[in-house]
């Protein structure tokens, strides 16, 4: 087992992993910046370590610092968390190379992946479902690049080969908007991600969002821990989260879990990761892989049992998978809400000191924060504060105790979206359950 891990994250995620490296008897080394000296995982790591500023250009994502940081307190391995420098295969690269031992994927790994069409590419190499597209980088010829919507069929989607997060992608309608809409996502592209490279696929017009967790130590072993669905997002953004998805054709989810397994095996996959699809009229489609632990993790712990923060860090100790596919038994449903510092009217972002923090609680309740009263949330980071996540024997039960915890949960000093929450959780159609990606965008008049 790793002796000391230095989390290279802030906030919820930083705290999460301190946890499970506890639990493990895993030293922990905090690294913080000048703003978030007080937060909850810094007060409670056996060491911490200043890499600098506020700005996260000049300490979460500088490398130097970091790894000058894992040098000084002689750590062992660095956990990436997800956001910040996660999937970045020159960190990557640069942790092991280091001599430390990067908790995550290989740098070749995540570059193959992190490159979209690379990623379709070997997807289709491993037989996952793909979304119907150019199969490749579009060409400079204008003609080709027609011919291969007529193929495809509109409406389609042209996309960045290096995007992520809604940027770098255009839907085009009719021939006659193509050729300028690929030059200006070539453009913004360029800008963004300097790189212009960008491809085309398919514009599925309501699907789903669903996504399939996996874990693979890189020594041949696979499995997957069944899947989400995070369709209630807006701007691309995910607000809640479910697993598993619910009303999902039993044969096809069979198929595309089985799938992602293979692919993990394929391409010689280690550590957590999610394949994230498009789901339409029975069928799945892939979209990406995220190679690292996602935010919304805990609705697939709650409904499997199983810690996948810990199982990350028993991989990078060279660990083989501590339980198999067999093992796997679906338990009930659970919900997460992100609960975020920001106007739940207009969605601007509400630093400022927190006077009162009151958690929810009772059976089949986890709250994952690093907030307490007293604590200011800086304005440089992303806004999320909290996570709350509830489980039932059922959906209907888990959804129940969601709306009781957001009765329950207070945060004063700064606004929070609790309010949209509390309407979503009692929206008719969302409890039904199926609702697609629009469906909140929508709802909200966006």
């Amino acid at each position: 087992m790793l002796d000391k891990v230095l989390i290279a994250n802030r906030g919820e995620i930083a705290l999460r992993i301190l946890r499970a490296c506890k639990e493990l008897g895993i030293k922990t080394v905090a690294v913080h910046s000048v703003a978030d000296r007080d937060l909850m995982h810094v007060r409670l790591a056996d060491e911490a370590v200043c890499i600098g500023p506020a700005p996260s250009t000049q300490s979460y994502l500088n490398i130097p610092s970091i790894i000058s940081a894992a040098e000084v307190t002689d750590s062992v391995g660095i956990h990436p968390g997800y956001g910040f420098l996660a999937e970045n295969a020159g960190f990557a690269e640069q942790v092991e190379q280091s001599g430390f031992t990067f908790i995550g994927p290989r740098a070749d790994t995540i570059r193959l992946m992190g490159d979209k069409v690379s990623a379709i590419k070997a997807m289709k190499k491993a037989g996952v479902p793909t979304v119907p597209g150019s199969d490749g980088p579009l060409p400079e010829d204008n003609e080709t690049i027609h011919k291969i919507a007529k193929r495809i069929g509109y409406p389609v989607i042209i996309k960045a080969a290096a995007g992520g997060g809604g940027r770098g992608m255009r839907v085009v309608h009719t021939e006659a908007h193509l050729t300028n809409a690929v030059q200006v996502t070539r453009t913004e592209a360029k800008a963004a991600f300097g790189d212009e490279t960008v491809y085309m696929e398919k514009f599925l017009e309501k699907p789903r969002h669903v996504e399939v967790q996996v874990l693979a130590d890189g020594q041949g072993n696979a499995i997957h821990l069944y899947d989400r669905d995070c369709s209630l997002q807006r701007r691309h953004q995910k607000v809640v989260e479910e697993a598993p998805a619910p009303g999902i054709d039993p044969e096809a989810r069979a198929a595309v879990l089985k799938s992602c397994v293979d692919a993990c095996i394929e391409i010689g996959y280690r550590g957590a990761g999610t394949f994230e699809f498009l789901y339409e009229n029975g069928g799945f489609y892939f979209i990406e892989m995220n190679t690292r632990v996602q935010v919304e993790h805990p609705v697939t712990e709650q409904v499997t049992g199983v810690d996948i923060v810990k199982e990350q860090l028993r991989i990078a100790s060279g660990m083989p998978l501590s339980i198999k596919q067999e093992d796997i038994k679906l338990n009930g449903h659970a919900f997460e809400c992100r609960i975020n510092a920001e106007d739940p009217r207009n969605f601007m972002p509400s630093p400022g000191k927190v006077s009162y923090f009151h958690a929810p609680g009772g059976n089949g309740v986890r709250v994952d924060s690093h907030l307490y009263g007293g604590y200011t949330v800086p304005p440089h980071y992303d806004s999320l504060i909290a996570k709350l996540i509830t489980w039932g024997e059922d959906r209907e039960t888990a959804l129940i105790r969601m709306q009781n915890a957001l009765d329950e949960m207070v945060v004063e000093g700064i606004k929070t979206n609790i309010p949209l929450h509390h309407d979503i959780v009692r929206d008719a159609n969302f409890a039904r359950g199926g609702v697609n990606i629009h469906y909140l965008e929508k709802k909200l008049g966006l």
